[in-house]
Order: C-alpha cells, then sequence, then structure tokens
C-alpha cells in the first residue's frame, strides 16, 4: 500500500510540474467563474427578493454554485491529458516498468483534486472581495472545497476511463459538450429549489453537481444541516470510489488490448 501511495504520489508530481510551468493556464480557467460571479451575479441581483434562497444576497447564494460549477468543468477534460499520453507513447512506455497500475490513473486524479482546490479557494477570495459572507466560516468553506474535490474525482476518473475507452478527442470534447449545461441547469446552481419547475427540481436531486452545491451552501449557513451534509458528501464519497474503481478497471481494459 505505501508503494502505490509513493508511486500515485509520483505520478501526481508529473502532472503538477505540466501545471506549474504554465501559469498563463490557471489564470486563463479563472475567467468564465469571473464572469459567472460578477455578471450573473450583477445580473440577478434583485432574484433573492422572491425568497427560498436562505439570504438576502444573491452573492452569498452564487459563490457554492460557481465554486463546484468550476470543478466540473475542469475536470470533465481530465481524459485529454490521458489521450495525450496514448497519443504520445508515454502511457506504454510506463507500462514497461514495475509502476502500479493504479497509480498511472490515480496520478491524473490526485493532480486533478489538488487544482480544484486550488481554483475553489481562489473563487472563494473572490466572492469575499465582492461582498459574500460566509456565516459557516472556515469549516464550512473547507467543506465546500471538499464537495467540489469530491465531485471533480467524480467526474476526473470518469473522464479518463472515457479516454481510454474513445480514444478520440472529438469524441471527449463531443460528450463534455452535450453533458456540461445540462448538468449545469439542472441543478441549483443559479435557482433556488422552490423557484425551479417541479421536474427540474426532481432532476436536481439526482444529479451530484446540485449533490455539491447543496452540501457546500448548507455547511456555508448560520446554522448548518449536518445531515444534509453529511449526506450529500457521503453520496459524493461513494460515487467518487466508484469512478475511481471503473477508471482502473478501465485502465487494465486497455493494458491487455495493447
Amino acid at each position: 500500500m505505501s508503494t502505490a501511495v509513493s508511486q500515485t504520489w509520483y505520478m501526481t508530481q508529473r502532472q503538477l510540474m505540466v501545471f506549474a510551468r504554465q501559469p498563463a493556464y490557471a489564470v486563463i480557467t479563472l475567467i468564465q467563474p469571473v464572469i459567472w460571479l460578477f455578471l450573473f451575479g450583477s445580473l440577478f441581483k434583485k432574484v433573492v427578493e422572491l425568497g427560498g434562497f436562505g439570504t438576502t444576497s444573491y452573492l452569498d447564494y452564487l459563490v457554492p454554485g460557481v465554486v463546484v460549477m468550476s470543478a466540473l468543468s475542469s475536470s470533465m477534460w481530465a481524459g485529454m491529458g490521458t489521450l495525450e499520453e496514448i497519443q504520445r507513447g508515454t502511457l506504454n512506455r510506463f507500462l514497461t516498468t514495475p509502476v502500479s497500475r493504479a497509480a498511472l490513473m490515480n496520478g491524473n486524479v490526485v493532480n486533478n483534486g489538488l487544482v480544484t482546490a486550488l481554483q475553489s479557494v481562489v473563487i472563494v477570495l473572490l466572492g469575499r472581495l465582492g461582498g459574500a459572507d460566509y456565516r459557516g466560516g472556515i469549516g464550512g468553506v473547507a467543506i465546500l472545497v471538499l464537495a467540489s474535490v469530491l465531485l471533480g474525482t467524480v467526474f476526473g476518473a470518469l473522464s479518463n476511463a472515457l479516454g481510454m475507452l474513445v480514444r478520440e478527442r472529438e469524441s471527449i470534447i463531443g460528450i463534455n459538450t452535450f453533458l456540461l449545461l445540462p448538468l449545469t441547469f439542472l441543478s441549483s446552481a443559479f435557482m433556488a429549489p422552490s423557484r425551479m419547475p417541479s421536474w427540474m427540481r426532481h432532476i436536481a436531486d439526482f444529479n451530484p453537481l446540485n449533490w455539491a452545491m447543496v452540501a457546500g451552501r448548507s455547511a456555508l449557513a448560520e446554522h448548518p444541516d449536518w445531515s444534509v451534509v453529511l449526506s450529500r458528501s457521503g453520496a459524493l464519497l461513494g460515487l467518487a470510489v466508484a469512478a475511481v474503481w471503473l477508471s482502473i478497471r478501465t485502465f487494465r481494459s486497455y493494458q491487455r488490448s495493447v
């Protein structure tokens, strides 16, 4: 187990070095969250007057949604990195070494989780500068970041599995584009559940993106509902474990095909 962990960390460091060498990429990935925060935050500022948002500030409501949406949008492209390593032959060369096969896949997932955590913290700080109030304190923020990391792990692992299966950029781009907007708008990202059509509200109940938002918002409330936080976080954790297991199984299938 210790060997597998150390090898996973080594593979993670490879990914982090790529990220560190491209600081412009980190800035570019924050452009869309900034637009969501301050453009949508201003556009829908008075929507909280309808009630049901649990706050008098729309920005307070919006920040957890933006954090989780950013985790989703960045993690869904993790499979592109896996596909690039397949096409360059890097992954096949690693197969000739004694490195753990789980480490080869999980290094990408851990890297994605660390980048997601960093991105989430930056968005939370930007929201604070914009006037958002986090009544749940540091603990609430930590739970929001954890929920976004778990969601990123789910979709990052699934994206890796997809890259192993389709092995085509166009297929990954098409599937991600198809899923991103429905997952986002069939959630409570921008609108309180009580103000959504009933059919959308019921679909949102089964949307992992919404689980992370609900857990984060509840944790950031002045009086958190810990049963909601634990149930949604537990569901995300279970889904993340299943997604990681699936990606490893998919990798072993790829290994047998080469």
